[in-house]
């Protein structure tokens, strides 16, 4: 329904975006922010590479449970299928690219990352946003989509590559850790 709004009634958007709470604006904001820090080269320790899929996994999961936790069985379903599409995409993104990007680094004396920077966290970041923001506003327009299935598969597989996606950056950081302890740093693709 959000979608056939923009296309043929585009004015109606200024109303949803009007009756929008102000925090989300300043949760936007902040996720922008953090997904914009990404865009430099940086150091990082191994675990801040870590909670960042975790966090967004967690806001992932909350979004599913707001939206379809109405009752326990469809909550721990879109929680299933959000697992499992994180799963596969994990599994895929890995298969693609098993080694982290060109140019990262990693020192085990002092714990960090030098980590190139990087479009793709904020992408990410933005695209859970607005996956939360669409169902925020569809459910808002109807509420008895909260009881779709197809509505809750479709929602629940867009976090689940969202977060496989996350997940598979911090894989690879990881095995880079454990590479270079055992190695010394090198830049990978090197």
């Amino acid at each position: 329904m959000l979608l056939n709004l923009i296309v043929h009634q585009p004015q109606a958007m200024l109303q949803v975006i009007s009756h929008t709470p102000y925090w989300v604006w300043g949760m936007l904001a902040g996720l922008v922010g953090l997904g914009a820090s990404q865009l430099r080269d940086r150091s990082a320790s191994l675990l801040r590479t870590q909670l960042m899929p975790l966090g967004m996994a967690a806001f992932s999961v909350a979004g599913l449970l707001s939206a379809f936790g109405g009752s326990a069985s469809s909550g721990v379903q879109a929680v299933g299928l959000w697992l499992a599409a994180a799963t596969a995409t994990t599994a895929l993104a890995l298969w693609f690219q098993p080694t982290a990007p060109t140019g990262t680094l990693y020192s085990a004396s002092s714990r960090s990352f030098y980590i190139p920077g990087s479009a793709m966290p904020l992408a990410l970041i933005v695209g859970i946003f607005l996956t939360k923001y669409f169902v925020g506003v569809e459910l808002a327009m109807q509420p008895t989509l909260a009881r779709d299935g197809t509505f809750t598969l479709q929602i629940s597989a867009l976090y689940g590559v969202f977060n496989g996606l996350f997940a598979a950056r911090a894989l690879r950081m990881w095995r880079l850790a454990q590479q270079s302890v055992v190695y010394g740093a090198s830049p990978m693709g090197a």
